[in-house]
């Protein structure tokens, strides 16, 4: 029986799909999953192949990160999306390179044959040539960059709490936040929501109004892709909630515990623990490999120019979609956007443009619908611009909770969500403020080649900083204060910044 499951050509199909088209999707996003969907009826094998086994639902990374939702209520199984579909295999692996003249991909460091190939492979996060930047400031891209953001600004608030210096207090709840796009304006709220109110009662010496959060952006206002009614709004709700916007900033130079800011006026500099990067995006490295391969054109942020079916010049059986392409054939003539909604009906597009091909019928005409945007601020209130029409505060906020649930592709996922939205929007509280992904203390655990190889007190404990908010402590206590901090925990001589690097590649 397992010979009707495996597609490997090492394993022969079902019967039935022996020599049906092979249709090779690389990238579980939107675009991937709905172009599997779209596929489901269609005489074709699929393999859809992603170097992670779930479906992300990116938009709420931020809701992961200040603690509000949990991994798991935003990511989805691959195998149980479209694993269950007769004609779908789903493996797990990195697609290196692509042969369009031998109709090959590179898969696992194997050649892998296709008649179709969907390139959905996505974007990841860019700091325009200052990679270094990345060990201070995680990026939001990935279920580990929200994990890692959440243990540092519960890490930072835990530290607040044992410090007796109210300045070094304020220091450790300062964070500044890069980008004033939907997701930068989104983590900041939910940051002041997590610092401000839902841990107001939970730590004793902390004071809420001490907290600043800071949201730098090039632009002269936030949301600068919505209407200025809608900016000027969101703004507003952002002040109303303690955040400062520093306009036409851009940083110019980042240490652990500080931030220069560039701006007309002249440099500004921003003691900060906690610095979140959501300033841009890059496309996936396969959109380059593919360029090199069959010299199709790619953009300044590297993704790929495609035809108004998706297709690559002089390469019809391969289709690019969502971040990974660049797609112009729209009627006022700007790219789409990268975000779910296009990406969803892209890969719906190119799913029945494949199966009319196979079953040779009248293909489909793409044409976007633009449900427009938005974005959330607290926990009530949104903005929204949904084809004019424009929303903000409350019902900005259901609408933008409606549009995001019926977006979720699981149905567990968006019942779990419904009940801890209405949870938090009750009683301000956090569902899963866990300090994870640390070593810890645990007795017994002595292997010598364990992960975390730790014997009863020996070894780094969970309460301990790691090394990027040890060295903002440490510059913050030295050379802003001028005084060494009294905690031993500001010793930074057996760790380096560098050791938090390898948490947020």
């Amino acid at each position: 029986m397992a010979a009707n499951h495996y597609f490997l050509e090492l394993e022969p199909p079902e019967e039935r799909l022996r020599h049906a088209p092979h249709v090779v999707i690389v990238g579980g996003g939107f675009a991937g999953i709905h172009a599997c969907k779209a596929l489901a009826k269609a005489d074709v094998r699929i393999t859809l192949i992603d170097k992670r086994n779930f479906n992300l639902f990116q938009p709420l990374l931020y809701q992961v990160s200040t603690g509000l939702v949990s991994r798991g209520d935003i990511a989805t199984p691959l195998r149980e999306l479209v694993g269950k579909q007769s004609n779908v295999q789903v493996l797990l692996g990195e697609v290196t390179a692509v042969n369009p003249e031998g109709k090959q991909i590179v898969f696992n460091g194997k050649a892998y044959s296709y008649d179709h190939l969907v390139l959905a492979a996505g974007s990841g996060s860019t700091f325009f040539g200052h990679d270094e930047w990345r060990t201070f400031a995680p990026p939001m891209k990935i279920l580990e960059h929200a994990e890692e953001i959440r243990r540092r600004l519960l890490m930072a608030m835990e530290q607040a709490e044992q410090t007796p210096d109210p300045d070094a207090r304020q220091f450790l709840q300062t964070v500044v936040i890069v980008g004033a796009g939907p997701s930068g304006c989104e983590m900041a709220g939910a940051v002041s929501e997590l610092m401000r109110w839902a841990l107001n009662n939970a730590f004793k010496q902390l004071d809420p109004t001490k907290t600043r959060i800071v949201l730098v952006d090039p632009g002269d206002r936030v949301l600068r892709a919505m209407p200025e009614m809608l900016s000027s709004a969101a703004l507003k709700s952002l002040e109303a909630d303690g955040i400062e916007f520093l306009p036409k900033g851009r940083v110019q130079t980042m240490r652990p515990g500080e931030v220069i800011i560039g701006t007309p006026d002249g440099d500004v500099r921003i003691q900060a623990a906690t610095v979140i990067w959501t300033a841009g995006v890059r496309a996936s490295s396969l959109g380059k490999k593919l360029a090199e391969a069959t010299g199709c054109e790619v953009d300044r942020g590297g993704r790929v120019v495609v035809e108004h079916d998706f297709s690559i010049a002089q390469h019809p059986e391969i289709r690019v979609a969502g971040d990974l392409s660049s797609y112009s054939h729209t009627a006022n003539g700007k790219p789409l956007p990268g975000m779910a909604a296009p990406a969803k009906q892209a890969g719906t597009f190119i799913g029945k443009d494949i199966a009319a091909i196979v079953a040779d019928r009248p293909r489909p005409t793409f044409n976007y619908f633009d449900f427009g945007s938005m974005a959330v601020l607290d926990r009530a209130s949104a903005v929204a611009d949904l084809r004019g029409l424009r929303f903000a505060d409350g019902i900005g906020w259901i609408l933008w909770a409606f549009i995001h649930l019926v977006l979720i592709p699981d149905w567990e996922n968006r019942i779990s969500l419904s009940i801890k939205w209405i949870f938090a929007l009750l009683t301000q509280q956090r569902a899963s403020i866990l300090l994870t992904g640390m070593p810890s203390q645990h007795m017994a655990l002595d292997a010598a080649d364990a992960h975390f190889p730790m014997q009863a007190g020996e070894g780094p404990s969970i309460a301990e900083p790691d090394a990027a908010l040890k060295a903002a402590m440490d510059y913050y206590s030295h050379h802003v204060t001028g005084v060494p901090h009294t905690q031993e925990l500001l010793d930074t001589s057996e760790g380096s910044v560098a050791d938090s690097a390898e948490a947020i590649k």
